[in-house]
């Protein structure tokens, strides 16, 4: 089937958001269009269309509006938690890395990296290579002036801040199991689980790097739950789910609070959804008692009032 639909005016859009039954201000719709495209703002009216295409009785615009700019805010906040969690495990992985195989194995010696096939390793070294020499870093410029006569490589704590965050997820995967866990024990779980938080963490990240859609996206990659035996803050009584947004935030909440324990991340999340009561937490994944999980309970930490949670 051709697609022969004709490109649209910013008021045609909003006329033919009218005509199909959305209320509001039509000149306010166009200042909105023009910012924000029809096709984008889409995915937030979804909810609210029928499969004739038109609107639901009484569906507003600005209800509309609202959502998306919730929705902006909540990658924000997402980001802010994930750039934290990122940058510590940089740190940590190539410092582990490091003590245990030097600071050139990454890229010597393939028993450093025993998890990667061989195409996987060079496909890896050919991205850091590639990284290495469009980074703009001061850091690197030295290196290469001091120490370029004897070495090809950056040492891995210089590397792995050059690095994408996929390029950094790929050295973890194919790190030796010891330094995985060594990694992973800094935030109190399996390597394995944690491999599993990264892979997601990346993909939101991705997701809010092109401004996509967070509040009630379904995970395309779901990541695992901590066994209950072990984890029970993570099953009871407030169970966790791995399809939605509550798992993604409950994510961040644990990993940040092993960072810093003072984190007032929660307060600020809790704070957005006050701001928003209208919008609908469970296509979030969100529980009516999420703040009775005990990786939430208590999370304001010793700062009294200002950062209560329970309400």
């Amino acid at each position: 089937m051709r697609f022969e639909k004709p490109p649209l005016t910013i008021k045609q859009q909003a006329d033919l958001l009218c005509q199909r039954g959305l209320v509001g201000d039509p000149d306010r719709m166009q200042q909105c269009l023009k910012v924000v495209s029809y096709y984008r703002l889409s995915g937030y009216w979804y909810p609210f269309r029928r499969s004739d295409d038109t609107f639901k009785p009484d569906t507003s615009f600005a209800e509309v509006w609202t959502r998306y700019a919730f929705d902006r805010q909540l990658r924000l906040l997402v980001m802010d938690a994930i750039e934290r969690i990122e940058v510590a495990v940089r740190s940590k992985l190539a410092h582990y890395h490091a003590t245990a195989h030097g600071a050139f194995a990454y890229a010597t010696e393939p028993s450093s990296l025993p998890k990667l096939t061989p195409g996987d390793r060079t496909s890896f070294l050919e991205r850091a290579e590639d990284e290495t020499r469009r980074s703009k870093e001061s850091f690197v410029k030295h290196f290469k002036a001091k120490y370029g006569d004897c070495h090809t490589h950056l040492p891995v704590w210089m590397m792995a801040e050059v690095m994408t965050f996929g390029t950094l997820l790929t050295f973890f995967r194919g790190s030796p199991h010891r330094v995985k866990q060594d990694v992973a024990s800094e935030f109190c779980m399996p390597a394995k689980v944690f491999l599993s938080w990264l892979l997601t963490l990346n993909m939101v990240r991705n997701i809010c790097a092109h401004h996509g859609r967070l509040w009630n996206r379904e995970l395309g990659l779901k990541p695992l739950i901590p066994r209950p035996g072990k984890y029970p803050e993570w099953h009871n009584p407030v169970p966790v789910g791995n399809n939605r947004m509550f798992c993604v935030l409950t994510i961040c909440q644990y990993c940040l609070r092993k960072l810093d324990s003072d984190s007032d991340w929660a307060w600020q999340l809790h704070s957005l959804l006050r701001e928003h009561p209208d919008i609908p937490q469970l296509a979030m994944g969100i529980p009516d008692n999420w703040q009775d999980c005990p990786i939430w309970k208590g999370a304001q930490g010793d700062s009294g009032d200002q950062h209560e949670l329970a309400q």
